[in-house]
């Protein structure tokens, strides 16, 4: 019987021994907390990503810029050629990248693909003064990052908008060049206010007549940004607007054309009336 009662309290206290082990580890656990979901994307390259890249800020674009396309403001940025058919740069521009033409170079803004949807081309000529609105600029040279797909076999050109300033200011200004070339500009923002609301405005206006003959530009440009600013996020509505009314300059002109009527001749919308006299549309 005593051998009966010493097994029976010894499973007893085993039995004691485990579940305040169990409560132990319970106590001693850590919390549980579930976290949110995080999404991070991205269409620039970094200092660890596989290829070539260049980033341009905007004091550089300011710099280089003169009411110029993007084609012509990035010239100088190595394996990309660029040309304007007007002779200024501001009317219609192309460029290619590594040889490749525009229909292969993924262009986006603020991640926004810009490309057209049929002929995957970029036409500047639709957004003239673009780059006086730009933060900065990323040009990768090759098939790019993963995000931009397949439109991006030749590079990707990243554009970013610029953002809101910490305090209110108001700006205006004008410049003139060669062959009647003038451009002028107007800006203004709130700042961001104590609400965490910011509104900024740009609006500008390039004339010429370009270096050939009807090679003119007359160009409009607004750029409006609604932003709203918090701890940790930011949310922005931005709206862009180009107007451009520019003449016909992509009819090519041989070597007898040239000695007969000048280096600056365009037989685009040339005629004759009925005296037999040179008119143009």
């Amino acid at each position: 019987m005593k051998k009966v009662f010493m097994t029976f309290a010894g499973i007893l206290a085993l039995q004691s021994m485990v579940y305040g082990q169990r409560y132990t580890d319970s106590q001693d656990s850590l919390k549980n907390v579930q976290l949110e979901q995080v999404v991070v994307s991205a269409t620039r390259a970094g200092k660890n990503t596989p290829m070539t890249y260049t980033d341009i800020s905007q004091p550089e674009i300011k710099k280089n810029n003169a009411a110029r396309n993007i084609p012509i403001l990035l010239q100088n940025i190595p394996s990309l050629v660029s040309y304007g058919e007007d002779g200024t740069g501001a009317g219609y521009s192309y460029m290619r990248i590594r040889g490749v033409d525009a229909s292969r170079i993924n262009v986006t803004l603020n991640g926004m693909p810009l490309n057209n949807p049929e002929s995957q081309d970029v036409f500047w000529i639709n957004l003239p003064d673009l780059s006086n609105s730009l933060q900065s600029i990323q040009i990768q040279r090759g098939v790019g990052t993963s995000t931009n797909g397949s439109g991006a076999f030749g590079a990707s050109i990243s554009l970013k908008t610029v953002g809101a300033r910490s305090e209110a200011y108001g700006e205006a200004s004008t410049s003139a060049g060669s062959y009647n070339t003038f451009t002028s500009s107007i800006a203004a923002g709130t700042g961001i206010l104590k609400n965490g609301l910011s509104f900024d405005a740009r609006f500008s206006r390039n004339t010429g007549e370009g270096y050939i003959r009807n090679g003119f530009i007359d160009h409009y440009n607004l750029f409006t940004s609604l932003s709203h600013y918090t701890d940790n996020q930011l949310i922005r509505l931005s709206y862009i607007k180009g107007k451009q009314r520019t003449g016909i300059t992509w009819e090519g002109v041989d070597s007898t054309q040239i000695e007969k009527n000048g280096r600056r001749y365009n037989p685009a919308g040339e005629y004759k009336d009925e005296a037999g006299r040179r008119r143009y549309y």
